[in-house]
């Protein structure tokens, strides 16, 4: 929330704006190792080690961004970061399938999604006021002390959680390796792209997919009905939602004239109704499936997204664009948070691990190469004369439209 609200401040401090996609991009990529290693070394050795890992890694990565000379380190920096950002989500759903029963699961998830609450009311704020008071530098640098804190709480549970799990399959080192070519191969698909060499842009983006086979299970590509389709969807969630988060703050300064701390008020309120409507799936338990859940969430993405397309091409007061946003939000916290309990479900002791891995996997590469795309249409449509954000916008449409069709095929049903 922080990073997202000073994100156009740095970009212009640094002279970086030809790699602000990239900078949104990186952690989202560079997460898929992190999320590839602490799912084996979870199915291994429980998820205590990898959890301790990642706050270590999450921390250096924010202290480099912190110190940042330009805005090549700070993207370097932010790789760092990602690496430790995706360890640690993966290491918590590990937690939420060893430690909770399935009926509480879903009340879990919700919790993760409150989570976002206090961060969105005071984040924004916060990270405008610092950022012109101090400077930006602090936004980060201010982060390490909140993952102090949160080191001293998880430490009593963590010697708990440390297990070896009986006949769980040696992980493929080859895995980390595909999880690797995956990560650089998405960044390469923004560098290449908005370095007008197309070509190489293609193919760039046909090595992340191919790398990404081994990392999902079967037929995830190609959205096979049930968990392959839990899996899609989850992608295209984020890739539809965060080509929106990383842009609002940005399109309503330029476009609007909105201030910083003006236009992080977007932010907060839909970090607010995410976890709002992530109760209120929660509250509804099994009446409501998972299945169905994901196709709500999915239908309100796609009617955010094109009302966000819409408000930026018809040149629409910014109200509708916050309104647009703020549905986003809705759609994410009725239908993200069951994508983890159908996973769950599943799943079994033996490859939770490995799709708990999977699932962020999706997450993460879907929202980077969403961005990546993002960052090619936004500098290609400067180049000629276009308005860069209806291509941003554009493909948050086609992202969010994927994902009610995967949606459609996440239960198991065949008629």
């Amino acid at each position: 929330m922080a990073v997202t609200t000073v994100m156009p401040t740095i970009s212009r401090e640094l002279d970086g704006r030809d790699l602000y996609a990239l900078a949104f991009a990186a952690p989202l990529a560079s997460g898929v190792i992190g999320m590839v290693a602490a799912g084996a070394w979870s199915d291994r050795r429980g998820p205590a080690w990898p959890l301790m890992v990642s706050l270590v890694l999450f921390s250096a990565g924010v202290l480099v961004c912190g110190v940042a000379p330009s805005m090549e380190v700070l993207t370097a920096g932010r790789v760092v970061q990602g690496m430790g950002t995706g360890a640690l989500i993966v290491s918590l759903y590990v937690v939420v399938g060893v430690v909770y029963p399935t009926v509480l699961q879903p009340a879990v998830f919700a919790s993760f999604a409150a989570a976002w609450v206090l961060p969105s009311l005071f984040g924004p704020a916060i990270a405008a006021f610092v950022a012109a008071t101090v400077g930006w530098r602090w936004v980060f640098l201010g982060i390490v002390i909140l993952v102090a804190v949160a080191a001293v709480l998880v430490a009593p549970v963590v010697p708990g959680l440390r297990t070896t799990v009986e006949g769980s399959d040696p992980v493929p080192r080859s895995r980390l390796v595909w999880a690797v070519v995956a990560a650089v191969a998405v960044l390469a698909v923004e560098l290449l792209g908005s370095s007008s060499i197309p070509v190489l842009a293609v193919v760039a983006a046909a090595v992340a997919l191919t790398a990404l086979r081994p990392l999902l299970p079967a037929r995830t590509l190609l959205a096979g009905r049930g968990l392959p389709a839990v899996i899609g969807t989850r992608g295209l969630m984020s890739a539809a939602f965060f080509c929106g988060q990383a842009y609002i703050v940005l399109v309503l300064q330029e476009r609007w004239g909105y201030s910083a701390g003006e236009a992080g008020i977007a932010l907060t309120v839909v970090g607010i109704v995410w976890a709002l409507a992530s109760q209120g799936q929660a509250r509804l338990g099994q009446r409501v499936t998972s299945e169905q859940a994901m196709v709500a969430g999915t239908l309100a993405l796609l009617g955010a997204a094109i009302g966000l397309w819409l408000t930026v091409g018809l040149d629409a007061p910014a109200v509708l664009a916050g309104v647009a946003f703020v549905v986003a939000g809705a759609g994410m916290g009725f239908g993200f948070s069951r994508t983890g309990v159908a996973m769950l479900a599943a799943s079994t002791d033996r490859d939770r691990g490995f799709n708990s891995s999977a699932l962020t996997i999706a997450d993460s590469i879907g929202a980077a190469l969403a961005l990546s795309l993002c960052g090619i249409g936004f500098a290609l449509a400067e180049r000629t004369g276009g308005d860069p954000f209806l291509a941003v916008f554009g493909v948050a449409v086609v992202a969010a439209a994927g994902a009610v069709i995967t949606a459609w095929r996440t239960s198991l049903r065949t008629a």
